[in-house]
Protein backbone atom coordinates (compact mmCIF):
# COMPACT_ATOMS: atom_id res chain seq x y z
CA UNK A 1 0.00 0.00 0.00
CA UNK A 2 1.50 3.34 -1.00
CA UNK A 3 1.18 6.68 0.84
CA UNK A 4 -1.79 7.84 -1.24
CA UNK A 5 -3.77 4.64 -0.64
CA UNK A 6 -3.00 4.63 3.07
CA UNK A 7 -3.77 8.31 3.43
CA UNK A 8 -7.12 7.77 1.68
CA UNK A 9 -8.12 5.53 4.61
CA UNK A 10 -7.42 8.36 7.04
CA UNK A 11 -9.47 10.78 4.91
CA UNK A 12 -12.33 8.27 4.80
CA UNK A 13 -12.23 8.11 8.60
CA UNK A 14 -12.25 11.93 8.88
CA UNK A 15 -15.34 12.11 6.66
CA UNK A 16 -17.04 9.46 8.77
CA UNK A 17 -16.32 11.49 11.91
CA UNK A 18 -17.77 14.59 10.29
CA UNK A 19 -20.95 12.73 9.26
CA UNK A 20 -21.33 11.54 12.86
CA UNK A 21 -21.15 15.15 14.09
CA UNK A 22 -17.64 14.86 15.47
CA UNK A 23 -14.32 16.53 14.76
CA UNK A 24 -13.24 15.37 11.27
CA UNK A 25 -9.82 13.95 12.00
CA UNK A 26 -9.00 10.48 10.75
CA UNK A 27 -5.99 8.22 11.06
CA UNK A 28 -4.61 4.93 9.80
CA UNK A 29 -1.67 2.92 11.08
CA UNK A 30 0.09 0.96 8.32
CA UNK A 31 2.85 -1.60 8.82
CA UNK A 32 6.15 -1.36 6.96
CA UNK A 33 4.95 -4.06 4.58
CA UNK A 34 1.75 -2.14 3.74
CA UNK A 35 -0.72 -3.95 5.98
CA UNK A 36 -3.48 -1.96 7.68
CA UNK A 37 -2.93 -2.37 11.43
CA UNK A 38 -5.63 -0.01 12.65
CA UNK A 39 -7.82 2.88 11.61
CA UNK A 40 -9.99 5.34 13.46
CA UNK A 41 -11.27 8.87 13.83
CA UNK A 42 -11.75 11.46 16.51
CA UNK A 43 -14.65 10.29 18.69
CA UNK A 44 -14.53 12.86 21.48
CA UNK A 45 -18.05 14.13 20.69
CA UNK A 46 -19.56 10.76 19.83
CA UNK A 47 -18.22 8.98 22.93
CA UNK A 48 -18.12 11.94 25.29
CA UNK A 49 -14.40 11.25 25.64
CA UNK A 50 -11.61 13.57 26.65
CA UNK A 51 -8.94 11.56 24.87
CA UNK A 52 -10.43 9.62 21.94
CA UNK A 53 -8.50 11.37 19.16
CA UNK A 54 -8.04 9.96 15.66
CA UNK A 55 -4.48 8.74 16.11
CA UNK A 56 -5.15 7.10 19.45
CA UNK A 57 -8.28 5.47 17.98
CA UNK A 58 -6.22 3.98 15.14
CA UNK A 59 -3.65 2.69 17.60
CA UNK A 60 -6.33 1.28 19.91
CA UNK A 61 -8.13 -0.33 16.97
CA UNK A 62 -4.93 -2.09 15.96
CA UNK A 63 -5.51 -4.36 18.94
CA UNK A 64 -2.92 -6.27 20.85
CA UNK A 65 0.01 -6.85 18.52
CA UNK A 66 3.61 -7.87 19.10
CA UNK A 67 6.18 -5.08 19.06
CA UNK A 68 7.51 -6.35 15.75
CA UNK A 69 4.19 -5.50 14.03
CA UNK A 70 4.79 -1.78 14.69
CA UNK A 71 8.46 -1.63 13.69
CA UNK A 72 8.82 0.71 10.72
CA UNK A 73 5.07 1.47 10.64
CA UNK A 74 3.60 4.78 9.50
CA UNK A 75 0.80 6.72 11.19
CA UNK A 76 -1.32 8.64 8.66
CA UNK A 77 -3.40 11.48 10.08
CA UNK A 78 -5.48 14.14 8.35
CA UNK A 79 -4.44 16.95 10.70
CA UNK A 80 -1.26 17.84 12.53
CA UNK A 81 -1.54 15.88 15.80
CA UNK A 82 -2.59 18.05 18.73
CA UNK A 83 -0.87 18.39 22.07
CA UNK A 84 -3.22 15.80 23.62
CA UNK A 85 -1.73 13.29 21.23
CA UNK A 86 1.74 14.29 22.37
CA UNK A 87 0.77 13.86 26.02
CA UNK A 88 -0.51 10.41 25.12
CA UNK A 89 2.58 10.01 22.98
CA UNK A 90 4.73 10.54 26.05
CA UNK A 91 2.87 7.78 27.86
CA UNK A 92 1.68 5.49 25.09
CA UNK A 93 2.73 6.35 21.60
CA UNK A 94 6.30 7.26 22.44
CA UNK A 95 6.42 3.72 23.68
CA UNK A 96 4.95 2.58 20.38
CA UNK A 97 7.03 4.93 18.25
CA UNK A 98 10.29 4.59 20.11
CA UNK A 99 10.02 1.15 21.71
CA UNK A 100 8.10 -0.48 18.87
CA UNK A 101 9.69 1.60 16.13
CA UNK A 102 6.85 3.49 14.43
CA UNK A 103 9.09 5.49 12.15
CA UNK A 104 6.89 7.91 10.18
CA UNK A 105 3.93 10.21 10.63
CA UNK A 106 2.26 11.46 7.46
CA UNK A 107 0.05 14.51 8.04
CA UNK A 108 -2.67 15.72 5.70
CA UNK A 109 -2.40 19.37 6.60
CA UNK A 110 -1.11 21.68 9.32
CA UNK A 111 -2.50 25.06 8.29
CA UNK A 112 -5.76 24.99 10.27
CA UNK A 113 -3.86 23.64 13.27
CA UNK A 114 -0.15 23.18 13.85
CA UNK A 115 0.57 20.56 16.45
CA UNK A 116 3.85 19.53 18.02
CA UNK A 117 5.46 18.08 14.93
CA UNK A 118 8.85 19.22 16.20
CA UNK A 119 8.56 16.79 19.11
CA UNK A 120 8.22 13.84 16.76
CA UNK A 121 11.20 15.01 14.73
CA UNK A 122 13.25 15.36 17.93
CA UNK A 123 12.49 11.70 18.66
CA UNK A 124 13.83 10.69 15.24
CA UNK A 125 10.44 10.12 13.65
CA UNK A 126 10.09 11.22 10.03
CA UNK A 127 7.28 13.76 9.58
CA UNK A 128 5.75 14.34 6.15
CA UNK A 129 3.14 17.07 5.56
CA UNK A 130 1.07 16.50 2.42
CA UNK A 131 -0.64 19.92 2.38
CA UNK A 132 -3.86 18.19 1.34
CA UNK A 133 -6.54 20.66 0.25
CA UNK A 134 -9.45 18.27 0.92
CA UNK A 135 -8.39 17.88 4.56
CA UNK A 136 -7.96 21.62 4.98
CA UNK A 137 -11.36 22.36 3.41
CA UNK A 138 -13.10 19.82 5.65
CA UNK A 139 -11.48 21.24 8.80
CA UNK A 140 -12.29 24.82 7.81
CA UNK A 141 -15.93 23.85 7.20
CA UNK A 142 -16.14 22.10 10.58
CA UNK A 143 -14.51 25.03 12.41
CA UNK A 144 -16.99 27.43 10.78
CA UNK A 145 -19.97 25.21 11.63
CA UNK A 146 -18.98 24.19 15.17
CA UNK A 147 -16.41 26.60 16.58
CA UNK A 148 -17.28 25.72 20.18
CA UNK A 149 -16.49 22.04 19.63
CA UNK A 150 -13.31 22.91 17.76
CA UNK A 151 -12.15 25.21 20.57
CA UNK A 152 -12.88 22.47 23.09
CA UNK A 153 -10.96 19.93 21.02
CA UNK A 154 -7.82 22.06 20.92
CA UNK A 155 -8.09 23.09 24.58
CA UNK A 156 -9.24 26.66 24.04
CA UNK A 157 -11.86 28.28 26.22
CA UNK A 158 -15.17 28.75 24.48
CA UNK A 159 -15.70 32.39 23.75
CA UNK A 160 -18.89 33.70 25.27
CA UNK A 161 -20.18 36.94 23.85
CA UNK A 162 -22.85 38.98 25.57
CA UNK A 163 -24.57 42.12 24.44
CA UNK A 164 -23.95 45.10 26.65
CA UNK A 165 -27.05 46.90 27.85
Amino acid sequence: MNDQEAFAIAVEEAKLGYKEGGVPIGAALISRDGKLLGRGHNMRVQKGSAIHHGETAALENSGRLPASAYKGATMYTTLSPCDMWYVLLLCLLTGACILYGISRVVIGENKTYLGGEAYLKQRGIEVVVMENEECRDLMELFIKEKPEIWNEDIGEEARVYSKSK
